[in-house]
């Protein structure tokens, strides 16, 4: 990754931060001195929705991100009907993020991982090519070691992101846990997609020297 895409990377965590993080902090502590908590905290999450399906409207496509943001505010909108109060919505994000890491992990006792799928989808171009290389690489047991050990981090990650956020919910005010919540998520993720990276590079070239033999 060149110094141009790394800027560009580092601007658009940044301006999702300030979008999903910093502007609802400041917009609920505004409203709570005016409305109940739980109003002012539901008008809070509206702002990252509204981002999300300007995103959707102008791109004609919705990003794994949006998907996120969409699939948690349904999941708000559920809680509130069950007679969920304001703590349990905050917990709709990690309800999501703590589903797909048992996605994750379940998806290790079938015949190929998740992360074997997201490979083919995500590392090239031409998706048929590098269908063709994964299904031969498949053969060798240590690329799909090397397939699992991946999937079962992310599902960990995921997982263990919702454990956190589920205990800190009851432990911080509304407002401290709003400005936490995002840097958690982005924590954890960034960690995960560090991790992916440097282990797929000694992957690769661990795998290099077994198909060269």
């Amino acid at each position: 990754m060149n110094l141009k895409a790394k800027k560009k990377v580092i601007q658009t965590i940044v301006l999702s931060l300030v979008i999903n993080g910093a502007i609802p902090v400041v917009v609920y502590n505004f409203l709570v001195d005016h409305y109940s908590s739980f109003v002012s905290l539901l008008i809070a999450t509206l702002i990252p929705l509204g981002d999300n399906l300007f995103h959707v409207v102008k791109y004609r496509k919705a990003d794994a991100f949006g998907l996120f943001m969409l699939t948690g505010f349904v999941l708000s909108l559920l809680a509130f009907v069950l007679g969920g109060n304001e703590r349990l919505i905050l917990l709709r994000e990690s309800m999501v993020t703590g589903l797909l890491g048992l996605i994750f992990i379940a998806s290790l006792f079938f015949a190929k991982p998740l992360i074997y799928h997201f490979a083919i989808r995500f590392s090239s171009n031409d998706e048929t090519e590098k269908k063709g290389q994964f299904e031969k690489n498949w053969e060798v047991p240590y690329f799909r070691f090397v397939l699992r050990i991946m999937t079962a981090i992310w599902g960990i990650a995921l997982l263990g992101e919702a454990i956190v956020k589920v205990i800190l919910v009851y432990e911080l005010s509304i407002s401290v846990f709003l400005a936490v919540s995002q840097l958690i998520f982005y924590g954890v993720i960034g960690a995960a997609i560090l991790f992916t990276i440097v282990y797929r590079k000694y992957a690769k070239t661990r795998l290099d020297l077994i198909n060269n033999q």
